[in-house]
């Protein structure tokens, strides 16, 4: 074992809950329905606070590990729960109706383990090991870094300026990057770098952080002041010659063998996948920023009673239709994430066209919901003094995410078009399974598409615009 990793081993520690069996599944989701019921008070008792000062949250990611939740969709054989994705899903909504903030920064670490438990995933077994077992015993936090301050986001071309050069029989690795959501709490660094071989190479080196030991080697910049996700930790980061042992360039190409032509048959599926679970997660993010929302709104329309109306607001037909239309829109995500999710579970996750048709619904229904809220309580719902404005800012955030929504109609537009001009018709049975088109897999890959605005949205694809393999562990956060 490296002597990087051998620093990171966790001593024992309680383990976190586990998913004993298909038959006790219903058991465990109440059980951690009741858990999550429990904390959500105490996740959400800063969140305001934090928002306004831009304060990470540490207290919350500290319960999330007592109460076991953090290494939920860490693989059992590595003493984590094995989460499905429904059962992901559900985490991930319960914390973001408390916080969106700790939420956030918990979704890209269960989407670093969803890849790294996948059986073709590329990174060295002891590696992977090192991050499980760090997740489960001391709640480990791990994220990539992808997005340059020169390049954005690798999704638009071109390679990093993040450089690692050989050093003896490890590396030494060099950069900056933007956006680098939950840098606060991160032990685990996935840095997109290119080498400085001949012919370079570019994929992800792994960077382990130990504040005792990094000293000015790596860098925060606490540059992150946003609209919406304030609390997120969002900072910069900056790399100086910091020494990796060789197993650390964990997965490391040639640029052409990051694009979608080069994929085999397990890196689509894996890609698939990964997107699938992307966007149930993020989707369920959002959605649980629009309930909050919503519920706000209904509380206030039951409760607020002007003096010139002499009854609530509840009892305007025209805000009885408004709340009716929020109810639309979230019935209707609720029926689109149970369908996704439920075929991610069931091993046949939607093309990445498809998965980018859901995010697109689901976040516009979301950003709907919480407008539609803002229209009704005018300046009640626009005061500090409430949370429907800081859901707003929020609930924003999600079109930051690729694929963004040009992209995505670009994608599902071309291969319907091409569908047609090959006189198939596409419909959403046999057409959506992964064996779709070929037409689909080149616009379709996470904000390939030229029309994608800056890109520079944390976390998107690989080197001169070409997809990159989701096993790559991409970061999409905001």
């Amino acid at each position: 074992m490296s002597a990087s990793l051998a620093a990171s081993s966790p001593s024992p520690q309680p383990r976190s809950l586990r998913l004993l069996s298909t038959e006790d599944a219903d058991a465990d989701d109440a059980r951690i329905a009741a858990l999550l019921d429990r904390l959500a008070p105490e996740l959400a008792a800063d969140a305001a606070r934090n928002d306004v000062d831009g304060r990470f949250p540490h207290e919350n990611f500290a319960r999330l590990q007592r109460a076991g939740l953090i290494a939920q969709v860490v693989p059992r054989e590595h003493g984590g729960a094995g989460a499905t994705l429904a059962q992901a899903s559900r985490i991930v909504a319960s914390v973001a109706r408390a916080d969106p903030a700790t939420a956030l920064v918990l979704t890209m670490t269960y989407l670093q383990h969803r890849a790294l438990g996948r059986a073709d995933n590329r990174w060295p077994a002891q590696v992977r090991r090192a991050v499980f077992d760090s997740a489960v015993a001391q709640g480990a936090l791990i994220n990539a870094l992808r997005v340059e301050p020169a390049l954005g986001s690798p999704s638009r071309g071109g390679l990093p300026e993040t450089i690692a050069r050989r050093d003896g029989d490890g590396w030494r690795l060099s950069g900056h990057k933007l956006y680098s959501t939950g840098i606060p709490a991160l032990r685990w660094l996935a840095v997109w770098a290119r080498t400085d071989e001949p012919a370079s190479r570019v994929g992800v080196f792994l960077v382990p952080r130990d504040r005792d030991a990094d000293g000015d080697r790596i860098r925060v910049i606490e540059s992150w002041n946003h609209l919406g996700l304030r609390a997120s930790g969002s900072h910069e980061v900056v790399f100086d010659d910091v020494r990796l042992p060789a197993d650390h360039a964990v997965d490391v190409r040639a640029p052409d063998a990051w694009a979608v032509t080069a994929a085999t048959h397990a890196d689509a599926d894996a890609q698939a996948d990964q997107q699938a679970w992307m966007v149930a997660l993020l989707g369920s993010l959002y959605d649980a920023v629009a309930r909050a929302s919503r519920d706000w709104l209904v509380g206030f329309a039951t409760t607020r009673a002007p003096s010139g109306l002499g009854a609530p607001l509840a009892t305007l037909p025209r805000v009885q239709e408004a709340v009716g239309e929020i109810e639309g829109w979230l019935h209707a995500n609720r029926v689109l994430l149970d369908d996704h999710i439920a075929r991610t579970d069931a091993g046949n996750a939607p093309t990445v066209t498809t998965s980018g048709l859901v995010k697109r619904t689901v976040t516009e229904h979301a950003i709907g919901v919480v407008e539609q809220a803002l229209k009704l309580s005018g300046n009640h719902g626009l005061s500090r003094a409430n949370p429907l404005e800081r859901h707003y800012r929020d609930v924003l955030c999600s079109r930051v995410h690729t694929p963004q929504d040009d992209a995505i109609a670009v994608a599902a537009g071309r291969a319907a078009l091409e569908a047609a001009s090959r006189g198939e018709t596409k419909s959403e049975t046999k057409a959506e399974t992964k064996a779709e088109t070929k037409a689909e897999t080149k616009g379709e890959t996470k904000g390939e598409t030229k029309g994608e605005t800056k890109g520079e949205t944390k976390g998107e694809t690989g080197a001169r615009g070409v997809s990159v393999d989701e096993t790559g562990l991409r970061r999409s956060d905001a």
